[in-house]
């Protein structure tokens, strides 16, 4: 009966494991702006929550890429790295939407709004929790 009260929670916990990686990586991006030749990360958050609740695979190859089994698209590429230094397959490159001459795929204005965007669902994550744990001390204690 525990477990089914506390499943919610479990899952929102580990939303915010990953919210919180996302808001980490965004903020690196941010900083290194202007380095030259820096290439943006970003986690796809559907691919890492369905890892974190051990139902997902991580990024999935294409059809063409089928007889590649490590994930990787191409057999020379590395593996991305986490900040543990485990393969993440949930991390990527952010997609370059205006190119720089130096080589750096980050967009400010882009990443200002990821960063904000995921803020406040980070926030709405805790929030929900803190008023779960409440409903749920209000159950336990009669009131």
């Amino acid at each position: 009966m525990f477990a089914q009260l506390t499943q919610g929670l479990d899952f929102q916990s580990k939303a915010l494991v990953v919210r919180a990686e996302r808001q980490r990586l965004i903020a690196s991006n941010i900083a290194n702006v202007d380095t030259p030749g820096f290439k943006g990360h970003d986690i796809d958050f559907k691919a890492a929550m369905a890892d974190a609740l051990g139902e997902g695979r991580g990024i999935r190859p294409t059809p063409t890429e089928t007889a590649n089994t490590s994930g990787k698209t191409h057999a020379a590429h590395l593996p991305l790295q986490s900040r543990t230094g485990s393969t993440d397959t949930t991390l990527a490159y952010t997609v370059q939407s205006q190119p720089a001459m130096d080589g750096n795929s980050v967009d400010l204005d882009r990443e200002r709004a990821s960063f904000v965007d995921n803020a406040v669902r980070y926030e709405a994550t805790l929030r929900f929790i803190n008023g779960t744990s409440r409903t749920m001390l209000s159950a336990i204690q009669g009131q």
